[in-house]
């Protein structure tokens, strides 16, 4: 029986060794990774020196049994002490480095002097357990107030390992003094299990910051690649990729799509004698205007210096076309009051019909350059439909 028993000893601490260690490795990898979070790396350091406490126990029932679990208990707090400060690290909380190293030190030294003085088991372990308790709830506490955004159900996760792992250090003596003696093997296996599961959810929570990190630069990198980076509209690549679904709409019973080609007149002596800075903020006005004055199914772009596109969907008359370029030169001629001086633009617009002028973007932005063009020959400030005669 003795010799099951103590095969059984052998087996659990030597599956938790090796797991103990390909979790080091797979948070000491992630720790590599650029930017990620410091606390990943103090994890990896905690998890190695459980795996090295383990590897000391092995040898507990060997001669120098006192030894080794003296070895194993100053290791297990060390682990808590790094597992401590990844927290921190990770979750942005108040926990001083300092003060956790102290905790710690007087920890190690309440150890070396109940394994000197051979302080009676149930006190060793006591003593032992409550450490590692109180660690695992300051743990805790760390997750609940931490500012990093995590999924729930990881966080969830880890505060309830904890929260286990926490409740089987406070069992541990009482159980094994007043129900079941030969405790140890099973206390191991059930710890083995929980801090598996602890480490498992905080590997799940360095994964989650990689997915947020990954999906913020694509919103990133999308943004910069669809975006105009001083007015904040759309340029000409998103309207590009967006008009198929604009067509989409323009192919219902009796509606059709406008192109509006929109080129600022008198804005090129405002960024001349003014300068770029209030060239750039009379920009930033016109198009604040634009989005004001258009519907919320009209897409608007800036494509050039002061050359705007407007797509207009849902349209059932080619008057009602006329109206919305009517809207748009009204709201751009108004005066622009930047830094304290008044501006007076206008615009010429040109407009061109799907499916009448074309059935392809670049078509239909062609003619509608080309009825600008026919409008500024005209004498400006207004507005006109692409007419193939006089092109």
């Amino acid at each position: 029986m003795e010799v099951q028993v103590f095969m059984l000893f052998q087996i659990v601490h030597s599956a938790g060794s090796a797991i103990y260690f390909v979790f080091s490795i797979l948070l000491l990898l992630a720790s590599r990774v650029p930017r990620t979070n410091p606390g990943c790396g103090w994890w990896a350091a905690a998890i190695f020196v459980a795996f090295v406490a383990r590897l000391a126990f092995l040898s507990v029932q060997a001669d120098d049994a006192a030894l080794a679990k003296l070895l194993y208990a100053l290791l297990s707090i060390t682990e808590k002490l790094l597992l401590l400060i990844g927290a921190a690290r990770f979750f942005a909380t108040v926990l001083s480095p300092r003060i956790l190293l102290l905790m710690t030190l007087l920890m190690q030294l309440w150890l070396l002097s109940a394994h000197f003085y051979q302080y009676s088991s149930a006190v060793y372990s006591s003593g032992l357990a409550l450490f590692n308790a109180s660690c695992l709830l300051l743990f805790i506490i760390s997750v609940l107030r931490g500012t990093v955004a995590l999924h729930g159900g990881i966080k969830l996760t880890i505060i309830l390992t904890c929260a286990l792992l926490m409740l089987h250090w406070l069992l541990f003596v009482p159980i094994s003094r007043m129900v079941y003696h030969d405790w140890r093997t099973v206390a191991f296996i059930i710890g083995t299990a929980l801090v598996v599961m602890q480490y498992t959810a905080l590997i799940a929570a360095v994964l989650s910051l990689f997915q947020k990190r990954l999906l913020d630069s694509e919103s990133k990198a999308l943004e910069l690649a669809y975006k105009d980076p001083l007015t904040g509209l759309s340029n000409k690549r998103y309207v590009d990729a967006l008009f198929g679904k604009a067509l989409q709409l323009a192919t219902r019973p009796h509606q059709f799509l406008a192109l509006y080609y929109i080129d600022l007149d008198k804005f090129k002596p405002v960024n001349d004698q003014a300068g770029h800075k209030v060239g750039d903020l009379v920009l930033q006005q016109v198009a604040q205007r634009m989005q004001a004055c258009l519907r919320s199914t009209d897409i608007c772009a800036r494509i050039g210096g002061d050359e705007f596109v407007v797509i207009a969907t849902q349209l059932e008359q080619q008057q009602q076309a006329a109206e919305i370029a009517k809207k748009i030169l009204h709201c751009l001629q108004q005066p622009y009051i930047v830094e304290g001086k008044t501006y007076q633009l206008g615009a010429s617009i040109g407009i061109s019909l799907y499916p009448k002028h074309g059935t392809a973007f670049a078509d239909l932005l062609e003619k509608a350059d080309a009825a600008m063009y026919q409008m500024k020959n005209a004498g400006r400030g207004g507005y006109r439909f692409f007419d193939s005669e006089i092109a």
